[in-house]
């Protein structure tokens, strides 16, 4: 006996569903653009410091590497814990959205595979074909089926907080590594024109990868980066020459 066409059979239904395929594509790319952002303010927040300080004495290769490593630490700091405490508010809600799914369950399993095969049918499945998915989903995983289809979530793939706050403290360890060399490397004659240079370049290129991840204009998101670089480096050169060589402090 052949299944009609419109009745898809047991077989057919893959317990990996293209949304959770999706799901997990789109954790990925946000990892890595939250990786390139968190390198980017490494980039500007350590250059417009170290310059700051080098426009008060160039040769003072000790002051600027402490005052640099000293902002490295503490602002790779703040934003991993800001990450830790964004990333678990965030995993609390998921969980609590989780416990709700299968309180709902257990409460009102027939109304909820009704719910199901309507989050189905939204999505351009005839009715008696998203009432069939909606069935089988629900036999095999209940909890996971409603969690993919109607929230888009990943019962088993929830963001550790742990992860994303040490991705976040890395990516700017990383970022701020440039203009640290850039600036104790080059002779303290060109040391901040070299650093200028080298970060331009670097958030540009930033943001040419940040827009390829979002898919947005390359060249806007890149002049867009090395505009605010450009602005927090102006700022602590201003701010270095003002108070600095100005005899301020």
């Amino acid at each position: 006996m052949t299944t009609p066409p419109h009745c898809p059979t047991r077989t057919s239904i893959s317990t990996s569903s293209p949304t959770r395929e999706r799901g997990s594509l789109s954790s990925r790319l946000n990892w890595l653009r939250a990786a390139v952002l968190g390198a980017n303010d490494g980039i500007v927040s350590i250059a417009g410091l170290v310059i700051g300080v080098a426009v008060v004495d160039p040769t003072n290769r000790g002051l600027i590497a402490l005052a640099g490593l000293s902002g490295i630490a503490s602002a790779a700091s703040s934003m991993a814990v800001g990450e830790y405490v964004s990333v678990s508010t965030q995993r609390d809600t998921e969980r609590e959205v989780i416990e709700r799914q299968r309180a709902a369950l257990e409460r009102d399993p027939e109304g909820e595979k009704r719910e199901l095969a309507r989050a189905y049918l939204d999505r351009g499945l005839s009715a008696e074909t998203a009432l069939i998915v909606a069935t089988e989903l629900s036999e095999r995983d209940a909890v996971g089926a409603h969690l993919t289809a109607r929230y888009h979530l990943d019962a088993d793939d929830l963001t550790n907080p742990w992860h994303a706050a040490a991705g976040s403290f890395i990516a700017f360890l990383a970022g701020s590594a440039l203009p640290m060399l850039a600036i104790l490397l080059f002779p303290p004659s060109i040391a901040v024109a070299a650093t200028i240079a080298a970060v331009i370049i670097a958030l540009a290129l930033t943001g040419v990868i940040s827009a390829e991840l979002g898919r947005a204009p390359k060249g806007r998101a890149a002049v867009r980066l090395v505009i605010g670089g450009v602005v927090a480096m102006g700022l602590g050169y201003v701010i270095g020459h003002v108070f600095g060589t100005g005899g301020i402090v």
